[in-house]
């Protein structure tokens, strides 16, 4: 697979991921299944993983990173997307390879993307600039958040904290939504937390593994 370079063969590879192992999971939602038609996810990997882009499990990115399992990054878009209406600005944190940003704009949010790892934010920068997809990538302590640039409709979270970050519950706007994973380093529940007039009401999604959100409201750096 690694040899492709026809588009058609690589269409083809993510029509078979969005039917086995996305439609197939109960993920409905068309701006998603669109989406994750569209956005060419060997594109985000290195050339030598690229042959398992559209496999149904996550993949090496480098420096103890990963691009989520397709499933995963379809459910938590999904999520994201049953935020109240109007739909606008998206912050994404844990940037790694880019490629929920641009799952994120592919269906029609404003991102703003937040990683750690300089290095890692550079590589999605350009990629994600080389694929014509408008996400502003930013490089610091994803789990404070973006203050100077909330509130935001939606907040995703690609990796694991150790309970809810308070500094990212705080930058939804009313009827936001935040996706993250809370949970031990080794096991998760996907945890999504919703701003309502009355407070902040939370929900469970469903159990993950995700790598460790390292920050100041998330795990220390081993």
């Amino acid at each position: 697979m690694s040899g492709i370079d026809d588009e058609a063969a690589w269409a083809a590879l993510r029509e078979r991921m969005v039917r086995d192992q996305i439609e197939a999971r109960g993920v409905a939602d068309p701006r998603v299944l669109d989406a994750m038609r569209r956005v060419p996810r060997h594109r985000f990997l290195p050339a030598r993983a690229r042959e398992e882009a559209y496999d149904d499990h996550p993949v090496s990115i480098g420096e103890g990173q990963t691009i989520s399992q397709p499933f995963i990054v379809a459910e938590m878009t999904a999520l994201a997307l049953t935020a109240a209406p109007p739909l606008r600005r998206a912050l994404d944190v844990g940037t790694g390879s880019g490629y929920q940003a641009a799952v994120l704009a592919a269906c029609g949010f404003d991102v703003v993307s937040v990683e750690r790892r300089a290095e890692l934010a550079e590589r999605a920068r350009r990629t994600l600039a080389e694929l014509g997809y408008r996400v502003e990538v930013r490089v610091g302590d994803g789990s404070l958040g973006c203050p100077d640039a909330a509130p935001f409709c939606a907040i995703v979270v690609a990796a694991a904290a150790p309970a809810v970050p308070a500094a990212l519950a705080e930058q939804l706007r009313p009827g936001g939504v935040l996706v993250v994973p809370v949970g031990s380093r080794g096991l998760q529940e996907l945890t999504v937390v919703r701003r309502t007039p009355d407070g902040f009401v939370h929900e469970r999604a469903g159990g993950c593994v995700f790598v460790p959100l390292v920050g100041e409201q998330g795990w220390p750096e081993r």
